[in-house]
């Protein structure tokens, strides 16, 4: 299957009945108002506190199918980088009104927030939603554009330890921040890499998901040569602010900017 064409034109009768199948495109709907029209979604789907309520269905594993039928949606808002191929071929066979939201860049957070207020009803709100969202995200860029860039080494997992690199989620956040990537030109957008390799690379901070899996996966404090243990610039970010492309991205960004700011 190629991608899921995703054709938002406005409402004529808003869906009532929303199946979100992510994290983010439960926060999404909530920004702009569509919040309590969600039915079922995915696990880790846990903000705002409201959305702890709503049934789950599945997650990055699957999603059961038998479930989204007996919901019985009018919108299935579908995640297709991180559902199940299968499972979105089936819910296409089924013939399910079907968005899918795999935003990429920062950018595209405000086009899926205009998108889905188009299929919800709730273009104003969305609107204005998105508008905010673009108006931070362009001053943090333009407070940030002459800063000194930084070497920076991001954390993403630590066994096996997995960075991120050019075209990931994480890498438009550094941009931003005028942050220098050491591993941006790696051959996929999550690579695995040695800590030799880390500590070549002259990274002068580490940024952490705040995961005590990841934090306690490995001891920098071994390595002092590296510029970022010697500074001691390691800081643990959460990870929820940084991975969902959701409006909250923006928290996530001023995180990542306090940071480098830090080894300036």
């Amino acid at each position: 299957m190629g991608v899921l064409m995703s054709m938002p034109v406005a409402a004529k009768t808003p869906p009532t009945r929303i199946v979100a199948l992510s994290p983010h495109a439960v926060e999404m709907l909530y920004a702009i108002g569509a919040g309590d029209n969600i039915v079922a979604t995915t696990e880790y789907a846990d903000y705002p506190e409201a959305a702890k309520n709503i049934p789950t269905i599945g997650g990055y594993h699957g999603i059961q199918i038998e479930k989204v039928i007996e919901y019985d949606p009018d919108l299935v808002v579908v995640w297709q980088a991180g559902n199940k191929l299968t499972d979105l071929n089936q819910l296409k066979a089924l013939g399910y009104n079907i968005y899918n939201s795999s935003p990429k860049t920062l950018a595209d957070v405000a086009s899926d927030l205009r998108d889905l207020g188009k299929l919800t009803g709730h273009q104003q709100q969305a609107e204005k939603v998105a508008e905010r969202y673009e108006q931070q995200l362009t001053s943090i860029k333009q407070v940030n554009l002459a800063k000194k860039p930084v070497k920076v080494f991001y954390q993403l997992w630590s066994t096996p330890l997995r960075t991120v690199a050019k075209g990931s989620w994480i890498q438009n956040i550094i941009d931003v921040c005028h942050g220098d990537n050491v591993f941006y030109e790696a051959s996929n957008e999550y690579p695995i890499v040695s800590i030799e390799n880390v500590l070549i690379s002259g990274a002068q901070v580490i940024l952490q998901s705040k995961d005590k899996g990841n934090i306690l996966g490995v001891n920098w404090q071994e390595w002092p040569e590296l510029p970022a243990v010697k500074q001691q610039h390691i800081y643990q970010l959460d990870a929820d602010l940084l991975h969902r492309a959701s409006p909250r991205a923006i928290a996530g960004v001023k995180l990542v900017c306090d940071a480098l700011d830090k080894a300036r």
